[in-house]
């Protein structure tokens, strides 16, 4: 029902920034809540960001506190998470997910629909 695709990831140096975009299909994305996931090699998956069906309400994870943000533009379909101040920690392939419903959930099994993920790498 919904296909989700992730774009942005790339390496970069600690310090730096990255983009990441989330495209996607059908044509209720409004009434999806979205969220972030990460994980990296030998680790669980773990929450990053979500964000309400209408954005009005944002939940980071702690580590990520202050250097991330995620917002949506949902007349053309997309979530974004904006990362700043990269640390090599934040290594991870990133995953874009969406929520049938409205509110924001920080597990994984709390999502219906995932993407393919991209590959963020932050070099020392």
């Amino acid at each position: 029902q919904v296909q989700l695709v992730e774009s942005g990831g790339g390496l970069v140096q600690a310090g730096g920034s990255l983009r990441l975009s989330c495209a996607a299909s059908g044509r209720t994305f409004g009434s999806y809540a979205m969220g972030w996931f990460r994980q990296a090699p030998g680790k669980e998956r773990e929450f990053v960001a979500a964000i309400s069906w209408n954005g009005g309400n944002t939940y980071y994870a702690e580590s990520v506190k202050g250097r991330f943000a995620i917002f949506r533009d949902n007349a053309k379909n997309t979530v974004h998470l904006q990362m700043n101040s990269l640390i090599p920690e934040d290594t991870a392939v990133y995953y874009c997910a969406a929520r049938i419903g409205t509110i924001v959930g920080v597990t994984p099994n709390e999502y219906d629909y995932w993407g393919q993920g991209t590959q963020v790498t932050v070099s020392s």
